[in-house]
């Protein structure tokens, strides 16, 4: 799953990768990419990341792996979706638990 095309990229403070936003039916869906990265560049950019998830926004993290330690840190403070997608990659989508 690419970053959609019709995306924007956003300035968000502490990332090191681009972060992208998109605004479908009222949330704000925000997008970054680190398949091509290695530990600890995808939880820096995951927790940098989820300073923007709030009750009409969601976060969406594409990783090589399931990102498996970060997900157990954070079961407990959001709602987490995760994906395999058809090139192996990980998806995985964050939103509040409120």
């Amino acid at each position: 799953m690419p970053i959609p095309t019709n995306s924007t990229e956003v300035n968000v403070v502490g990332a090191t990768v681009p972060f992208f936003k998109e605004t479908i039916d009222g949330i704000d869906i925000y997008y970054f990419d680190t398949s091509a990265t290695e530990p600890p560049v995808p939880m820096i950019n995951a927790m940098a990341g989820l300073n923007l998830v709030t009750k009409t926004s969601k976060l969406i993290m594409i990783n090589h792996k399931m990102p498996t330690k970060l997900l157990e840190n954070l079961e407990n403070t959001y709602k987490i979706t995760k994906e395999t997608l058809t090139n192996g990659n990980a998806k995985v989508t964050f939103e509040t638990k409120i």
